[in-house]
């Protein structure tokens, strides 16, 4: 082995290099192994008390994608109609007709929905400008700008609002801890969302949709509240508004957050209501318990918030609300009906927004020192905390509702001024739903709603299968090129083959690693490279078997085949990974996973071939005097 030192120090380097980056992944093997054994109490305290350790493990494992681990691949659209509606700063029936033309037609069109607003516009009053609409000083849209400036504004705006967008969502799922995330935009107002190993599809909806439109509004006085409903309540009996000032029957003390927390968890709202309710005709009293109670307008079950959003959007009915009310639910059930359904309060909230989200500077999940439930603590900036301050102390005894994409999270009774920008959103359901509200706030608000478009879920049962599959091609591919390579190479072809699976080795450790992710495109780039990593020994075979045609020692013969095949290997094999480089770099998706399989496999395959090989072979023949076969 005398002159192999450095090489014998590079291959032990390597391969030690290699068992390091993937031990995490043997560990999380093990682990989930021992998981998929226990469960319930036993589950929860295992997972408790090796939390960090799984975490650990599970961020420094090898990567699976999308198509091998599961998990979702959702398309968002960013609704452009909402942000033009956003940046119109006085708008009409007029503007409402055009936008919603526009919007419909945008379904049947291959044009923006700028373009066709602005058609649209102009072709409804060829002389009218869309600035009476836009003003924006800081983008120099005055009155006086022209349509094509207001449309070049509102393009710029579009496609800075999706470029935020793929940010935010971005940042969101970062935050959530989704390994190896794909987001790309797809044309002008999509973005494509490729999340591995999601098992809870309906919480990462909730998180790529929620706006994080973050609001402080003041609330409706008690005493209106329950004139509105008395109207609201005789309008459906009779068809007729009431000019009845109050309700014996129901009850006007004020309540607050703490009064929900304290509700029963399970109403018959049926029972209670009286008795002929349900065959009075009464839409509204069919499908609601009115309450009455300080800002609670009535109680709703979940089945039919639908049905009675609809009755209170009726233009009559909105007509008997108190100027400048609207109502809108909390954000978790305050009980349940006696079939299980979940039950919301319908509560009465102002437009007007005193305070938003932009304040807000950091957020962080706590949980309440006397009953250990979650919740999420806001801290705010100097102006935010000085609006806060002069909101809640013009407002003692009155409720507050802190309002996070138009539902209510909490609204707690104002008892006395509150400086230094501090405030709480409380009844939340469990810590992962505080630990949502903190990422997107932390995140920051989308500057335009987004809506699910398409959807679909790859279950764990196909990944494995997938898993099984590549595996068996491996092996396959394996066994076949290490089979030939013994049969036609006899004694060389085991080294050749020893080479191989020390390749392998090196492949998955790289990708360890650098933290890539191993994909099904991946696996074709491991069987294939398979079979290219064989191609650099059967070379260098065969211009040994050239040397020793001409008389040569094998020990001389070997010194020339290994030295003449260079050229060849390193011209075929550099110029393949030049293509999977290209590959990586303008590739998407399941490209880049074979394109960096790929390059992986060259590098380890070139390393194996040249020197692995040259180790055993000079250690059989120059130092246990051995010969050996090429065959």
């Amino acid at each position: 082995m005398q002159g192999n030192g450095f090489k014998i120090f590079l291959a032990v380097f390597f391969f030690a290099l290699s068992g390091y980056y993937l031990y995490p992944t043997a560990q999380n093997y093990f682990i989930k192994k021992e998981v998929s054994g226990l469960s319930g109490e036993e589950l929860a305290t295992y997972q408790k008390e090796n939390f960090a350790k799984i975490r650990n493990v599970e961020e420094k494992a090898l990567k699976l994608g999308l198509d091998l681990l599961g998990g979702m691949h959702v398309t968002l659209e960013v609704r452009v109609e909402a942000l033009i509606r956003e940046l119109a700063t006085d708008t009409d029936d007029a503007f409402n007709e055009i936008l919603a033309a526009a919007t419909a037609e945008v379904e049947n069109s291959d044009e923006s929905i700028i373009d066709l607003f602005v058609a649209e516009f102009t072709r409804r009053d060829p002389n009218a400008r869309l600035s009476r609409y836009f003003r924006n000083e800081t983008a120099g849209i005055t009155r006086r700008s022209s349509n094509e400036d207001v449309a070049a504004f509102l393009r710029t705006e579009a496609n800075e609002a999706v470029t935020r967008a793929i940010s935010i969502i971005r940042d969101r799922v970062d935050r959530y801890g989704v390994t190896e995330p794909s987001i790309q935009q797809q044309g002008s107002r999509r973005v494509i969302v490729e999340l591995p190993g999601i098992d809870d599809p309906d919480r990462i909806r909730g998180l790529l949709r929620g706006t994080a439109r973050l609001e402080f509004r003041l609330m409706v006085d008690p005493a209106d509240n329950v004139r509105t409903l008395q109207r609201v309540i005789e309008f459906y009996e009779t068809g007729v508004a009431s000019s009845t000032t109050g309700v014996d029957s129901l009850a006007t003390a004020e309540t607050d957050s703490s009064a929900v927390a304290s509700a029963d968890t399970t109403l018959d709202i049926n029972d209670l209501l009286n008795d002929d309710s349900n065959n009075s005709g009464n839409a509204l009293l069919d499908v609601m318990q009115p309450l009455g109670q300080g800002v609670t307008f009535g109680r709703v079950a979940e089945q039919d918030t639908a049905q009675v959003n609809a009755l209170m959007k009726d233009p009559a009915v909105v007509a008997l609300f108190p100027r400048g009310v609207k109502y809108m639910y909390t954000s978790s059930a305050v009980g349940t009906t006696a079939e299980g359904n979940e039950v919301y309060d319908l509560l009465g909230v102002r437009d007007e927004i005193e305070l938003t989200g932009d304040v807000i500077t950091d957020a962080r999940v706590d949980f309440d020192q006397f009953t250990n439930i979650p919740e999420v603590t806001m801290t705010m900036n100097s102006e935010g905390s000085r609006t806060w301050a002069r909101l809640t102390g013009a407002n003692v005894g009155s409720n507050v509702a802190i309002v996070l994409d138009g539902v209510v999270y909490s609204y707690p009774n104002v008892l006395q001024r509150i400086t230094g920008g501090r405030s709480n959103i409380t009844n939340l359901a469990n810590q992962a739903e505080a630990q949502d509200i903190v990422t997107v706030l932390k995140s920051g608000a989308l500057p335009a709603p987004v809506e699910i478009v398409q959807e679909s879920t790859v279950g764990p049962s196909l990944g494995a299968a997938s898993i099984r599959a590549g595996l068996y091609s491996v092996i396959i591919g394996l066994m076949i090129v290490a089979l030939f390579m013994i049969f036609y190479y006899r004694t060389s072809g085991i080294i050749a083959d020893l080479a191989l699976i020390l390749n392998l080795i090196f492949i998955v450790g790289i990708l360890a690693g650098f933290n890539a992710t191993l994909t099904l495109p991946g696996i074709a780039g491991i069987v294939l490279t398979i079979g290219m990593a064989v191609d650099a020994n059967v070379l260098i075979f065969e211009r040994v078997r050239e040397e020793q045609s001409t008389g040569k020692t094998l020990k001389a013969a070997m010194e020339g085949g290994y030295s003449k095949a260079l050229s060849a290997i390193f011209d075929s094999n550099i110029t393949t990974f030049f293509v999977g480089v290209i590959l990586y770099s303008f590739g998407i998706g399941p490209i880049q996973g074979f394109a960096v399989t790929l390059m992986a496999g060259i590098l380890s395959s070139m390393f194996t071939a040249i020197v692995f090989t040259r180790i055993i072979m000079d250690y059989v023949v120059v130092d246990k005097k051995k010969s050996v076969n090429f065959g």
